[in-house]
């Protein structure tokens, strides 16, 4: 007598085969190709605080003043490789009141414009793609994915250096928590800037003032799936000194802290909750729940087989 099986046995069968194939495959493939910055990133974020910035045109130095740096990140998705590379332009200006809302970025107190190339994967840095400046690190932007409990080292645009941030537990931010990492940068020389020579102290028509750059101090909180800052605050100090001296003589910029507002943090811990939570199915819920419902189908599958061939052995 010929012995056949059920076809919702066989589909059973079928079913739980492939649920069995699909856990391995988002395991090792679709999760890790998950794992990659974007190509296509467009945020902006802005940070408030209160400090000290020089008047140009009053020539003079504005305390307690409200600071406002808005920084705007835009992938080339163009440029950028979707294997390999992701590429970002980015603007930061720095703003007072009187400067805000500025419809030319020229009119900030202080504006810059970089082009950051970074490894997908990993974070690190690719030089190519018309980069500008050259800069090295472990985290910029945002951090790797998988944040480590442990100190990574911090591009520092203004200082022109990496700065190392120490790893000082969790902290949450809007109800998000999040990874902390704190440091400081000590005085030093970026630069040099032609002055008239009263400015800082020189009885010259005009002297190459030598600039300078501190931070108060550096906290950052990031998602510890993602990487992606969910908080940051600065307090930055820029100066002018004379040629070859050790004091300040002019204050460009300085401020205790300047840190992201509410409405960016909110929208920051939203973007991480949500790719988070995609990372976290594709990488844990999703293969889990693959081979446990696979190895459940077939053991199903097979009862059904070995009980119709009974059946039928007994008919």
């Amino acid at each position: 007598m010929r012995r056949t099986a059920s076809p919702f046995s066989l589909i059973l069968l079928g079913l739980g085969a492939f649920l069995l194939a699909l856990a391995p495959l988002l395991t090792w493939y679709v999760g890790p190709e998950a794992k990659k910055t974007p190509l296509d990133t467009d945020i902006t974020t802005v940070f408030n605080g209160t400090g000290t910035y020089f008047d140009a045109q009053a020539v003079k130095p504005r305390h307690d003043q409200r600071l406002t740096i808005t920084r705007q990140v835009r992938g080339d998705v163009a440029d950028g490789d979707a294997s390999g590379n992701a590429v970002w332009d980015v603007s930061t200006s720095v703003d007072s009141d009187s400067s805000l809302p500025a419809s030319d970025p020229r009119d900030a107190l202080q504006w810059t414009t970089e082009r950051w190339v970074t490894n997908r994967k990993t974070n690190m840095p690719v030089h190519c793609c018309q980069e500008k400046p050259r800069f090295e690190g472990e985290a910029y932007l945002k951090f790797p994915f998988d944040v480590e409990e442990r100190s990574y080292r911090w591009w520092d645009s203004t200082l022109g250096a990496t700065v190392e941030l120490d790893y000082s537990g969790r902290k949450k931010v809007q109800g998000f928590e999040g990874m902390r990492f704190t440091g400081k940068v000590k005085a030093a020389k970026t630069g040099t800037r032609l002055v008239p020579g009263k400015l800082v102290g020189v009885d010259k028509s005009q002297v190459l003032a030598e600039e300078w750059y501190a931070n108060h101090g550096i906290e950052l909180i990031a998602d510890p799936a993602t990487g992606r800052i969910l908080y940051a605050a600065v307090g930055p100090r820029k100066t002018l000194r004379a040629p070859g001296s050790d004091k300040d003589a002019m204050v460009l910029l300085d401020s205790k802290k300047i840190a992201f507002t509410e409405k960016t943090q909110r929208a920051q811990v939203k973007l991480a909750d949500r790719d988070s939570g995609k990372l976290k199915t594709l990488t844990s819920t999703a293969p889990m729940g693959a081979g446990a419902a696979g190895a459940v189908l077939l053991l199903t599958g097979g009862v059904f087989v070995v009980r119709g061939q009974r059946t039928r052995e007994i008919s």
